[in-house]
């Protein structure tokens, strides 16, 4: 028996959290979302979950503090008072970056770009802190205590370098701006028994770029060749199906116990971002 919280589930790797953690009877999942009654509609007509009771969607969005204490309250009422997984997912991903190196965006689009980089920090950064800030009550009188954090490879400097990965920029920052917040945090909690860590998806297929040009089409092909030249056997997205059992298991390996405390891990458990 274990009690979730799942930030951003009505769609693609949240939604896919939902039946993943919900199999188990036993087990409480409360999905957090922006709009709850277009959610409940998915979900009743999904035949997989329209049956499971140990469901619960709440309605926040990460940007507005009032309502993630809200939500927390709300939870509490819901698990008696204590949660064992955070799982921040929900998260800004602009397509406004996804195909030009930063300077081109900056020095063509300089107003558009200013308020993109503070809507992925809004959203990405500071709805991270203070979701984790309005949470921590409940997480430390679960039984597990681990809150995990789902980023992006794409803010692995090493990564960044090596290949030259001059794409995704400015969520790319937010990424790794959060990954200093999950230590943070970490720094001041693991001395009572909790776990904060990053951990990436991998490359998912959630439709992001079904809507894209032609042109943009061709330069993330160029982002791909990348990819295989750093994992030649690289053949593509996963499913958020694959995804979030990939992120399960490396929640489940990972302990305060170990050392574990504040990292920032790839699907695999390691550095290896594909």
């Amino acid at each position: 028996m274990a009690t979730y919280v799942v930030t951003g589930a009505s769609r693609g790797i949240g939604y896919a959290f939902l039946p993943l953690l919900s199999q188990d009877s036993s087990n409480t999942v409360v999905g957090i979302v922006r709009d709850k009654a277009a959610t409940l509609d998915k979900i009743s007509g999904d035949e997989e979950l329209k049956g499971r009771s140990n469901i619960h969607v709440l309605e926040a969005d990460l940007t507005s503090y009032d309502a993630l204490e809200k939500a927390a309250a709300a939870t509490a009422a819901i698990t008696g008072g204590s949660i064992d997984y955070l799982i921040s997912n929900a998260g800004y991903i602009p397509l406004f970056d996804a195909f030009d190196p930063i300077d081109h965006l900056v020095s063509n689009k300089p107003q558009e770009s200013t308020q993109e980089l503070k809507k992925v920090l809004d959203v990405n950064v500071i709805g991270q802190v203070h979701l984790f800030s309005v949470f921590m009550p409940l997480i430390l009188k679960g039984e597990a205590k681990k809150v995990i954090s789902l980023s992006s490879g794409l803010a692995d400097l090493d990564f960044t370098n090596e290949f030259d990965v001059f794409t995704g920029s400015l969520y790319s920052i937010s990424k790794a701006a959060a990954n200093m917040a999950v230590a943070k945090f970490s720094a001041q909690y693991q001395s009572q028994g909790v776990l904060f860590i990053s951990v990436t998806p991998g490359m998912v297929d959630t439709g992001l770029y079904n809507n894209s040009s032609q042109e943009d089409l061709a330069k993330l092909g160029a982002l791909m060749e990348k990819f295989k030249k750093y994992k030649p056997d690289f053949s593509g997205p996963v499913t958020p199906e694959t995804s979030v059992r990939d992120v399960q298991a490396v929640w489940n390996s990972k302990s305060v116990e170990n050392g574990d405390s504040g990292g920032f891990f790839s699907q695999y458990g390691n550095k290896q971002w594909l």
